[in-house]
């Protein structure tokens, strides 16, 4: 299929159309509303169902039942929003319910303010709910990436039962970029023995449940360790750029990425050897990336927009603390490519 050029929250929602998307409900919030004024027509266009709804806490509720239902449902939000969805989010986990949600990152705490940013990277990969839960969580750091990992997260969802998160940012969802569209697919509604559906005399009764209310504490245990683990061992996703001899190893993720891919290109023109891991998943997080890099790497500089470092934590847990990690965060600005450059300078000449 040929290129349109398409902005990433709109090549988002109609991959996620192209995925069998037929419910979306969602709330109005920038930088995520151009998801919900696509969808508000383009569902109509292939007989799905769009609802803006009260809240942002009435659209995770109603994307469970479209859900429950068979349905392949997304909801979408940006920072505060994104808050007010967690308590559903955890209910989707503890009843095995497939979905999508989408977080299009701001930045701030509190109402924020609707540049791009990264400070949800807590929230997304710890669970901002109540419970035992995490969720599969994939970062674009394109437009091509927002509509191919749109069209993915669905496939994931029903493959585990598990919602699936996509954590997009500002600048990806605004960007223009030519972007080449997924096939356009139907999905079965009743594709599922476990969904709840109209039923026939004499049929057996189907219902939606706590997992753990099903099954028990003890057997509920095991089964949750072994999801989790199965997710892991099978799910993680990077991209590696010249870090088969890299020094200093970038970690950063999203709109951060490509700053960064772009220093890697600098201080290879200065004969500095730059690599850069790219977490595609940010849970199951790519410790497989880690793994596979040389003795020769003395360190690790984490990009990203976030004054905190929140995926510092990551990258130690990933490289077992044997290498020291270093934090470079921005707030309001995208960070810069020279910074970033100077910054591995400094890590050379001290380590």
């Amino acid at each position: 299929m040929a290129k349109v050029l398409m902005k990433g929250n709109e090549a988002f929602a109609e991959a996620a159309i192209r995925a069998g998307c037929r419910f979306f409900s969602g709330y109005p919030i920038t930088p995520q509303t151009e998801i919900l004024e696509y969808m508000s027509w383009r569902m109509a266009e292939v007989g799905g169902q769009f609802i803006q709804t009260e809240s942002e806490i009435a659209g995770v509720n109603m994307l469970f039942g479209a859900a429950s239902c068979g349905a392949r449902a997304l909801t979408t939000s940006a920072g505060p929003g994104f808050s007010l969805k967690q308590e559903g989010i955890s209910y989707l986990c503890g009843n095995d319910i497939p979905a999508v949600i989408a977080d299009v990152m701001r930045i701030g705490s509190g109402l924020g303010d609707i540049f791009q940013g990264q400070g949800d990277y807590w929230q997304l990969t710890r669970g901002g709910g109540h419970g035992d839960y995490r969720t599969i969580v994939l970062a674009p750091a394109s437009v091509q990436e927002n509509a191919d990992l749109a069209y993915m997260a669905f496939d994931l969802a029903e493959k585990y039962r598990h919602p699936v998160i996509v954590g997009s940012d500002a600048a990806i969802g605004q960007m223009v970029e030519p972007v080449e569209l997924p096939e356009m697919r139907e999905h079965d509604i009743d594709k599922y023995d476990w969904v709840i559906r109209g039923r026939k005399k004499g049929e057996a009764r189907r219902e939606i449940a706590n997992v753990y209310y099903s099954i028990g504490a003890d057997a509920y245990m095991t089964y949750l360790r072994d999801k989790y683990a199965k997710i892991e061992a099978e799910e993680q996703r990077w991209e590696s750029v010249r870090t088969e001899d890299a020094e200093i190893v970038l970690v950063a993720y999203g709109i951060s990425s490509r700053v960064a891919k772009e220093a890697v290109k600098l201080a290879r023109r200065e004969g500095i050897k730059l690599g850069l891991i790219r977490p595609i998943t940010l849970w199951p997080y790519p410790k497989k990336a880690f793994d596979a890099l040389g003795e020769q790497v003395k360190a690790f500089l984490v990009v990203e927009m976030s004054i905190l470092g929140q995926m510092v934590d990551d990258v130690i847990l990933a490289t077992g603390n044997r290498r020291p990690v270093e934090s470079y965060g921005e707030f309001a600005n995208v960070p810069d490519s020279r910074v970033i450059l100077e910054r591995v300078r400094e890590m050379l000449k001290k380590y």
